[in-house]
């Protein structure tokens, strides 16, 4: 990937095995260039080194790697974590939830039922600073994305994409269908890391009224809001 970059794909799937294998392989190399500075990113199913130097000799580099690889036996992945975030589903903040019921012919509360049900993962971030791509979405959900994008999704919109579901962290144009509205803040650069919510972690959303996504949302405001979380082993 250029004279700053070395990408290595793995199984074209989408899958928590596969996941867990990028997780596993993305800490080793994180340790291997502990006093290196590079950054690792992964994708559904590749990890990107890159480098914030020209590579000298990328042969080298490369043979380095697989041999890390090559020694490295893949076991669980610790200190990650379950994030309970509320979502407002009602009309105001539910664009598509109208649109939706027609076209998978569910009622709104049987939506929000199969929407807040599962424990959904994070596979990864990105798009957006902070923008959590979530997988786990329940098959009778899963939606095209509109035929004309908005040109501004609002702060915590909620939105299916396919099989996917996930929540701009910030005001943007896009695609998805909006289902509600998540008041929490999802990315802070003066926080390490930005994004408190990491790829392996799991998400899962609980309903909450207006009235409660207002008292939320001043409690954000004020610094007193408390995310809920646990720790799981992955």
């Amino acid at each position: 990937m250029g004279e700053r970059g070395i990408l290595i794909e793995f199984e074209p799937e989408i899958s928590e095995r596969l996941l867990r294998k990028l997780l596993f392989y993305k800490n080793k190399l994180e340790e291997f260039y502990d006093e290196v500075n590079v950054e690792v990113i992964n994708t559904y199913n590749s990890l990107l080194i890159s480098y914030m130097f020209s590579i000298e000799n990328v042969y080298n580099e490369v043979s380095a790697i697989k041999e890390l690889f090559g020694e490295a036996k893949i076991g669980k992945i610790n200190n990650q974590q379950i994030f309970h975030l509320p979502v407002c589903y009602e009309e105001e903040f539910g664009w598509d939830l109208e649109y939706i019921s027609k076209e998978k012919k569910l009622s709104k509360e049987v939506i929000i039922q199969l929407h807040t049900k599962p424990f959904y993962t994070v596979f990864f971030t990105g798009f957006l600073p902070g923008f959590l791509y979530l997988g786990g979405l329940d098959k009778k959900l899963q939606i095209s994305r509109r035929n004309e994008p908005r040109m501004k999704i609002e702060k915590g919109a909620v939105g299916i994409g396919e099989n996917q579901t996930g929540i701009y962290p910030k005001s943007s144009p896009g695609g998805w269908q909006i289902l509600g509205n998540c008041p929490v803040q999802f990315f802070d650069k003066n926080n390490d890391p930005p994004c408190e919510i990491l790829a392996g972690d799991k998400v899962k959303f609980y309903s909450v009224s207006k009235e409660e996504f207002e008292e939320i949302s001043e409690q954000i405001s004020e610094g007193t809001f408390q995310l809920k979380k646990e720790n799981y082993e992955g």
